[in-house]
């Protein structure tokens, strides 16, 4: 293999997270064309491509469709764009990792050497998931030769689906997120004690909780980093001491975090995030911040010793409360256990567990003897001629 083709419903330059830390340390072993769903609307088919980082290209669709995501509307215009595109950078030996299996329908008609999912979210519980994406996911789990998950929750829901799924949860480069960073500008008006959270505000944030934080105490100033999708920005609370500050550059994030007393993990206990594993949580702990968490699965059991749990604002103000009473002692001896949670993760090491899957897989594909190797490309028409005839039996009862 000389290329990864990595096909991704999220965009490379939205929320910096997973997809862009673990290809951008990829890229130096095998070059990354990470291809984002349609942007619809355009006057013309074509694909806009995007130096992303050192040995990353986006390949970013711009369709005359109307559609949104990665409709099945979209699936000719995308597959004849990036033919051409391949023919053009002269990329012939690739493999395929998914981010979704709604994309699988794109790729059925290239010839990847192998096929890689990475399941970083249980993407068919969120809002407005298509029906048809548990049938896809069905036929990405028939023709991958490997499985990443994206925590521990994910990899227990999925490692009986097929043989070689391997847990890879949330990580930190803890030289970007590191203690002593000036406070940002936006923020360095805001009296303390600050309250910060991270990250997209969708349906998995539970913006009551925030509400009642704010209510509860209004000398508390909630300082809010994020970008609002798939829920009405209207409908946010307005109290004069929550700050929406609307999403932030990656390269800011740790001024934000340094300049908080306490970080919140304030998400919502919903489909939606039964099998999340927030990034963020190590983020807050390589800049030294102590945090308080709802009761998310992938909180809890690895980091609930050092990050208090709770359920209601009552609780989040008692949890607050207790942290800023801590004496010396008790936020040393802290720090001390965070540190070792910091130690012992890193992106770099993600990354280069992966790769050395990756290579195995490459070895076992090509180690096959002609007689028992098959065409991918057959693997995945066949996965998704049993996904749509699942589809169109379900309809039709």
């Amino acid at each position: 293999m000389n290329t990864l083709l990595v096909y991704s419903h999220l965009r490379w330059n939205f929320v910096y997270q997973r997809p862009q830390h673990v290809l951008s340390r990829i890229a130096s072993e095998w070059p990354v064309v990470f291809i984002e769903e349609p942007v619809p609307g355009a006057p013309s088919d074509r694909i806009e491509f995007i130096a992303a980082a050192p040995g990353v290209e986006v390949w970013r669709p711009h369709l005359r469709g109307s559609e949104h995501g990665m409709h099945p509307t979209h699936k000719a215009a995308m597959q004849r764009l990036v033919a051409q595109a391949l023919r053009q950078r002269k990329i012939e030996d690739y493999w395929i990792w998914f981010y979704t299996p709604m994309a699988l329908p794109f790729a059925e008609a290239l010839e990847p050497g192998g096929v890689i999912y990475d399941c970083m979210d249980e993407l068919s519980m969120f809002k407005g998931a298509p029906p048809q994406l548990l049938e896809q996911e069905a036929a990405l789990f028939r023709a991958a030769d490997l499985v990443f998950t994206g925590g521990r929750s994910l990899y227990n829901a999925k490692r009986g689906r097929h043989p070689n799924v391997h847990c890879f949860p949330s990580s930190v480069d803890a030289l970007h997120f590191r203690p002593g960073v000036s406070d940002h500008p936006a923020q360095a008006s805001l009296p303390h004690p600050r309250l910060g959270y991270c990250g997209v505000i969708d349906e998995r944030i539970d913006i009551e909780l925030i509400a009642g934080i704010a209510a509860a105490r209004p000398d508390w100033q909630l300082v809010m980093v994020g970008p609002t999708a798939k829920i009405d920005p209207a409908s946010l609370p307005r109290h004069s001491n929550i700050h929406w500050l609307g999403q932030q550059s990656y390269a800011d994030l740790p001024a934000f975090i340094n300049g908080w007393d306490i970080c919140l993990l304030p998400f919502a206990l919903n489909d939606a995030t039964r099998f999340i594993s927030p990034t963020k949580t190590l983020e807050y702990m390589a800049c030294g911040k102590p945090s308080v968490s709802t009761a998310i699965r992938d909180v809890v059991e690895p980091y609930g010793h050092v990050v208090p749990i709770r359920a209601d604002a009552a609780g989040f103000v008692e949890a607050c409360d207790a942290i800023m009473a801590r004496n010396v002692q008790e936020r040393d001896a802290h720090q001390t256990e965070v540190d070792g949670i910091i130690a012992k993760t890193s992106w770099d090491a993600t990354a280069a567990g992966m790769v050395e899957l990756i290579a195995k897989a490459q070895s076992a594909r090509e180690s096959r003897p002609l007689s028992a190797a098959t065409s991918i490309a057959a693997e995945l028409r066949r996965g998704l001629s049993g996904a749509s005839a699942t589809v169109a039996g379900a309809a039709a009862s």
